[in-house]
Order: C-alpha cells, then structure tokens, then sequence
C-alpha cells in the first residue's frame, strides 16, 4: 500500500519549504519531495550567499503577469514584516541594503535553518513534516475516487473526492492534496526544470509560455566590439524599454560585459524586453548633459573629451564616439571650438542611447523564469488549480517579482496562501 499523506509538496525550494512549515503547524502530515540532494540550494546562491529574503517597499506593482492583480491576495496576508517578524523570534540579523532589500547578516544559510526548524516545529503542533531528498517522481497519476483505505476521510472534500499517487523511487505515495513547488528552468546546474509546468499541462492547465527573467542582455558581436573591451565598467543609468507594450523603466547602475550588458538596471529591464525591440539609456540620469557641456564651454579651453570625462566615464565615452566616425573628431578639439550643434548632438545621444539586443544570457544566467502557470487556472486565494487538490505555488506560476527580494516575497506569501488552502480542505 503507499504512504498516505494529507499533502505532498514536490520541490524543497523556498516556497515549498515554507508551505511545509506552515501547513504541518496547521497540523497536517505534509511529505516533502525533491530530486536534488541539497535543500533549498536556490536560497543558499542568492543575494552573494546572503540572500536578499524581501523587499519592504512590496506591492503588487512590483510583479509581472499576463494577470496583474492575481499576487495581490497572498501578498496582502503575508506580508514582509511576518516574515522579519519570523526571522526575529530565530533571532536572525539582518540588514537593509538600498531600496528596501533586506539580506541576512551572516549567511543565506540562516534562511534554510529557519526553513527548517519550521517544518520540525510540526511536530509540536500536532502535524508532521517528512522530506524525502533526493528522490525522483516518477509519475502522477489522479482519481476521482477516493483511496479505499481512507474514504471516509476524504469524503466531504471540497473541490472534489480524488487523490493523487505519486510513484517515486522512495515507494509509492497517495495523497489528496499535491503542491507543485518546483520553481522554473533558471539556473540548470542547480537542478532547475520545468517539471511544475509538464505537471500542469498534464492536467489540462494552461501555461504561459516560459522565458528568462532578470538576465543579462547580450548584442551582435562586430557590433558590441567598441564596447568588449569595456568589460567590468559600471555606471547609474536610467533604461527604459522603449516599447508602449511592455514599458519598464529603471534608475540603476549597468555593467558592461564582453557579450553585452549586465547590472541591476539591465536585469530589471530584461523582464520587460521584447525580442527585437531596442532598449534607451541616459547615461547620465542625474545630470542635463546639454546644459552641463554648454556651460563647459563657456568656461574652458580643455579638450571636449577631458570634459566629457566629469559627466560620464572617459573610456566610454571614447569608445561611445568612435563608434560613430561622426562624432569621434569633436572629442579632440578644445571644447570652446565644439559646434553647438556637435556639442548637442553628442550630449541627447549619450542620454538617449537606443541599443538593439540580439538576445539574452538565457536561462544559465536567468535569476528567474518569466511565465509558468497561468493563473486564470488558480484560485488567489488559495493557489489551487482548476484540477481538483493540485496547487502550484512560488516561481512556477506566472508571477515574477522584480530584482531585490520580491521574488523570494512571493514565495513565502504564495506558500503561505497554499498552506492555508491546504488546512480548509
């Protein structure tokens, strides 16, 4: 006979760990499954190993979604303060980088522990949380009909009288209530798949077309050869899309790479990106860079490109020039002998830099997976599917959280919504 459990969690990631925790202190006898050997090595990687576990300034229009105001429910009942508040009584310090980001003081690995002991204080409450890792899921299969061994219980059911039977190569297991936890297809090495969205179209679920979010853009090669050798220069920027469809807009710092551009502000732009529509940077946000350059002028006799130098980095706006021959014989003249009009022209264009990327870094270097289940096929308030007892939760719905603790945000709120879902029925 299989194991019987009242859930089964498949992925010890964030959200799945965290529903654990809070479904068996509801006291349920929850199994939690994962292929890899490692727990919650997602949270372990982020934030530089200090993970960025939240973001104070969380509101719905920090998320992405095909459906905009489906985070907001869970979000509203977990909120960033029940989680500090959850870190506090383990007494985890922590500290606010910018912009509300919150990272742990000492290790991302305070944030596992937490996880943890959360599922263990199960126990106490009259619930249980089992882990079985690594261990692979074979197959899902569901009926309509109760188990035998277990009718009674199941049925006055809401939602419907099924179980699931999951065959793993830890024995079988028999549940009325499945939770997909599995996040998506970034970070490969680290074991990603998209197994939460083969699970959903099983069952006859919707899924919006998956895509890397938060990831470095990258440009033809002969094209971004002025600006290769720039590799490991950062500034503040303001990017923007440049498209009225999917408009996001950014003031952050970049990076330059050899293969293209990266930083925070290009990560968080890259969720709004659409493949071949161009990007526009001011390179110099703070500052009108016109009127900057002209009062230089008035002033001085230095060459235009020792002036340029105190508004943007000189390496860059040599190579930025040389890539357009038109510009590149102003940069050696005195800045007084500059035409207004090159003066002007070079200041809008550096302001408005229109790039056209050719694609992304891909998944490999994706903090997070655009897409996933559509929630038009989700209950917000408890994130259970259409299907009857199947619940997906955290990075695998098709909610996706900006740079800088949202996405972890959403995992607890999501998680938290699921557990509660999990104890009505």
């Amino acid at each position: 006979m299989p194991d019987e459990f009242d859930a089964v969690i498949v992925g010890a990631g964030a959200a799945g760990l965290f529903c654990a925790g809070v479904a068996g202190q509801l006291g349920l006898k929850v199994l939690v499954i994962d292929h890899s050997p490692k727990v919650a090595e997602k949270i372990r990687i982020s934030g530089g190993g200090r993970c960025n576990f939240t973001n104070l300034e969380t509101s719905p229009n920090q998320f992405l979604s095909q459906n905009p105001p489906f985070c907001r429910s869970a979000l509203s009942r977990y909120t960033p303060q029940n989680f500090i508040d959850l870190l506090k009584r383990y007494d985890v310090p922590f500290h606010e980088k910018h912009k509300g980001q919150l990272f742990c003081d000492r290790s991302a690995n305070d944030i596992v522990n937490v996880l943890l002991a959360e599922c263990a204080a199960a126990s106490s409450m009259g619930g249980e949380v089992t882990r079985w890792q690594p261990c692979q899921v074979q197959s899902i299969a569901y009926s309509d009909a109760a188990a035998p061994d277990n009718a009674a219980a199941k049925s006055d059911l809401p939602g419907g009288q099924g179980h699931y039977l999951l065959a793993t190569d830890q024995g079988s297991v028999s549940t009325p209530n499945l939770v997909m936890a599995t996040g998506g297809l970034s970070i490969p090495k680290i074991g990603a798949t998209d197994f939460s969205h083969r699970v959903a179209l099983q069952f006859g679920l919707r899924v919006v077309t998956p895509k890397p979010g938060l990831v470095p853009l990258t440009f033809d090669g002969q094209a971004w050869q002025p600006y290769a050798e720039l590799a490991g220069l950062a500034l503040p920027v303001r990017i923007t899309t440049g498209t009225k469809k999917s408009q996001g807009e950014f003031l952050e710092d970049l990076l330059f790479t050899h293969r293209g551009l990266s930083g925070p502000a290009v990560l968080q732009i890259s969720n709004y990106w659409q493949s071949g529509t161009p990007i526009q940077i001011d390179l110099s946000p703070q500052k009108d860079l016109t009127a900057e350059l002209t009062q230089a002028k008035l002033r001085s006799r230095k060459l235009f490109a020792n002036e340029l130098s105190h508004q943007v980095p000189a390496r860059l706006a040599e190579a930025w020039c040389q890539h357009d021959p038109t510009l590149a014989p102003s940069l050696a003249r005195p800045i007084n002998e500059v035409p207004d009009k090159a003066l002007t022209k070079i200041a809008e264009r550096l302001q408005h830099w229109a790039l056209l990327p050719t694609g992304t870094e891909g998944y490999a270097k994706a903090e997070v997976t655009l897409g996933g289940i559509d929630t038009r096929d989700l209950s917000q308030q408890t994130m259970m599917s259409k299907q009857p007892g199947l619940f997906f939760i955290g990075e695998a719905v098709d909610v996706t959280g900006w740079l800088g603790g949202y996405n972890f945000q959403w995992a607890w709120a999501s998680g938290f919504a699921c557990a509660q879902g999990l104890a009505a029925r």
